[in-house]
């Protein structure tokens, strides 16, 4: 059949223009999605020194690669148009030409020389470990943990004694602090977009980043390195508070393990958490009948051998990575959303009885591997030696979460 006998109904017409217009349509809105206001994971929307370096760097390299994109896809489109096929006969075949060649080979070299020569000069800039707050930072699967190194003074803030905690980088307002990032598994990567660039958490090695907010809120971030199956359920937050609030908030943390009176109530809570949670998790202080420290020791259950510290979880607003609020979502949004002078205030209450959303705490206590994957298949844990990616589905009962919970809620 000749070319000119081949025809399209009107019906595939339509349905080929349709699809041309959903096209053109889903280009369109992702252009508008990468435009959203407010945006928390944002890179154009700096909060703190470090950021703004890397901003008015790539505002500047955006520049210029857009001139180029337009320069390039004009070229394109002319040249499409001016020789589209017309049935014509293949035009002959003929060398280049060569100072064509070598502009088109040194006009580009110019360009990078020209974007290579700031960049790296702001990596240098941004490598400065000029600052005596220190904070140890290891990736696991799939969550961050935070240790604050004793002596270290933070914002005028002396920390007296090791603190460590997950999923919320708690920090002074102002103040540059040094992260020490490794990783005990795999390869993650460190990114909170607002305060500066990533860094990647690497086993065996050790990588620093100079972190620092403007003024106190919530900045979050997210892992950028593929690390298994939670991957996209590794998130992280930086919390910045006022000096003062900080110091309130260390404080708080170094307090003191109450334990509770033998025969009561509280008694029989703690025992249910040293039976069913010990084993992996730690509770500073925490004691058993003898008064010997009750430690974790994760490293027989868990791949990683490492699980979350709960010392003070309910001062945290989420768990298992930052991934599930403990906070209903009115009073998320009113901390979200609070202005940096009742901020700090707002979160040093932790998670209030009118705030906790018991339903997900308890949810991920019957079956967190149903909240969160961890483990491809967790009837085989033979390649591993018995031992789970994560937390395993402890099969709870509902009396046990009831108690759990009750715990939980009184280490604040």
């Amino acid at each position: 059949m000749e070319q000119s006998e081949i025809m399209v109904s009107p019906r595939e017409g339509r349905f080929t223009g349709r699809r041309r217009l959903a096209g053109i349509a889903a280009g369109v809105g992702l252009v508008l999605a990468g435009c959203a206001k407010n945006a928390p994971q944002d890179t154009f929307q700096p909060a703190g020194e470090n950021a703004r370096k890397i901003d008015g760097l790539q505002r500047e390299l955006f520049y210029i690669s857009g001139v180029v994109g337009v320069l390039v896809f004009a070229a394109v489109g002319y040249a499409i148009w001016k020789f589209r096929d017309r049935g014509q006969e293949i035009p002959e075949q003929s060398h280049g030409n060569p100072k064509l060649e070598i502009m088109l080979t040194i006009m580009p070299a110019i360009i990078l020389a020209v974007v290579a020569v700031p960049s790296i000069a702001m990596v240098f800039e941004l490598d400065k470990k000029d600052n005596d707050c220190i904070i140890n930072v290891t990736g696991q699967q799939w969550w961050w943990e935070y240790d604050y190194v004793k002596g270290s003074t933070c914002g005028g803030v002396e920390i007296p004694d090791s603190i460590v905690t997950s999923g919320e980088l708690v920090i002074p307002a102002g103040t540059d602090v040094l992260l020490r990032i490794t990783s005990r598994d795999v390869i993650h990567s460190y990114w909170i977009p607002r305060l500066n660039g990533k860094r990647d958490a690497v086993p065996g090695r050790l990588h620093t980043l100079r972190m620092q907010a403007d003024e106190p809120g919530i900045y979050v971030g997210q892992c950028t390195e593929f690390c298994g199956l939670s991957h996209a359920r590794m998130r992280q937050a930086a919390v910045a508070l006022e000096p003062a609030d900080f110091q309130a908030w260390v404080t708080n943390q170094v307090q003191p393990y109450v334990k509770p009176d033998p025969g009561t109530t509280a008694a029989a809570y703690e025992a249910t958490f040293v039976g069913q949670c010990s084993r992996c998790h730690q509770v500073d202080g925490l004691t058993d009948a003898d008064g010997a420290p009750v430690l974790a020791d994760p490293d027989l259950y868990i791949v990683a051998g490492a699980a979350p510290n709960l010392t003070n979880l309910m001062t945290r607003t989420a768990i298992a990575g930052f991934t599930f609020d403990l906070l209903n979502d009115e009073c998320r949004d009113r901390l979200w959303n609070a202005s940096p002078d009742e901020f700090g205030a707002l979160y040093l209450q932790g998670v209030t009885p009118e705030c906790f959303d018991e339903a997900v705490l308890r949810e991920w206590l019957r079956n967190a591997p149903a909240m969160k994957p961890m483990y491809a298949d967790p009837n085989n844990l033979a390649p591993t030696g018995g031992r789970t990616r994560g937390m395993p589905n402890l099969n709870l009962t509902e009396d046990q979460i009831d108690e759990l919970i009750a715990y939980l809620i009184e280490r604040k």
